[in-house]
């Protein structure tokens, strides 16, 4: 077994941990909410899916791993400036101007890809996505690209109910209407990345045993490649 496939083989096994014993572990919690704690644990788990496949797919385009950072950095989204000027209150107004400073709003990624120092991806990581909630997303996105115009962003997601064939793990998706109707309104280049098998279903959670999903080396190998992809045009 070779590295590559050595790293797809722990992530599996973390998710198999992780997922498996999920349900069991919130039961005897006396201190967080059931749901909360099933929220909590496989949220924590994308994101950490999501970062190790960022560094694995920079190791394998044989990079130094110095240059390379996977934290969670806030990104900071200043108040326009044409904002303010329109405020028809004149009062409202030069409040704001005196205090300009303290008009801002801090943006949270789930994990900021940075190369030599640099922001270049962002990455939403979800349980699962729906398209309420992609909405958010994309106004997040836009925000950030605000700042940073040749930001690539990736939707990273366990499950997909998005409708269409996202949850199909096809090499090209075709997508589903709801969704890219969504993404017409919005000037963002989306890479939508899922790693299990079939639509999510509210009454038949992945963490029961009786609704177990697996997580293959298909998929991750996959996911390694659209990273990969993605990260082609910005290095040297």
């Amino acid at each position: 077994m070779n590295k590559i496939e050595d790293d797809i083989q722990k992530i599996i096994s973390a998710y198999d941990y992780l997922v498996k014993g999920i349900d069991g572990k919130a039961s005897i919690s006396t201190d967080r909410a059931y749901g909360g704690i099933l929220r909590a644990n496989k949220g924590t788990l994308v994101e950490d899916i999501a970062r190790e496949l960022v560094h694995i797919s920079w190791d394998n385009m044989g990079l130094n791993p110095n240059r390379l950072s996977t934290g969670r950095v806030p990104i900071k989204i200043n108040i326009e400036d044409r904002y303010v000027d329109r405020i028809k209150n004149e009062l409202v107004r030069e409040h704001i101007k005196r205090n300009i400073h303290r008009y801002s709003y801090l943006y949270k990624p789930d994990v900021l890809v940075t190369i030599d120092k640099n922001p270049e991806i962002t990455i939403e990581c979800k349980a699962y996505t729906e398209n309420a909630m992609l909405k958010r997303i994309l106004v997040d996105f836009t925000l950030v690209k605000s700042i940073y115009p040749n930001m690539k962003f990736i939707l990273f997601q366990l499950e997909s109910q998005l409708g269409g064939d996202y949850s199909e793990l096809r090499d090209t998706p075709f997508g589903s209407p709801s969704t890219h109707t969504l993404l017409s309104h919005f000037d963002i280049d989306l890479e939508i990345i899922t790693l299990i098998k079939g639509e999510r279903k509210v009454d038949k959670p992945i963490h029961k045993a009786e609704y177990y999903k697996p997580l293959t080396v298909e998929a991750l190998a996959n996911s390694i490649k659209q990273i990969q992809n993605i990260m082609k045009g910005m290095v040297g």
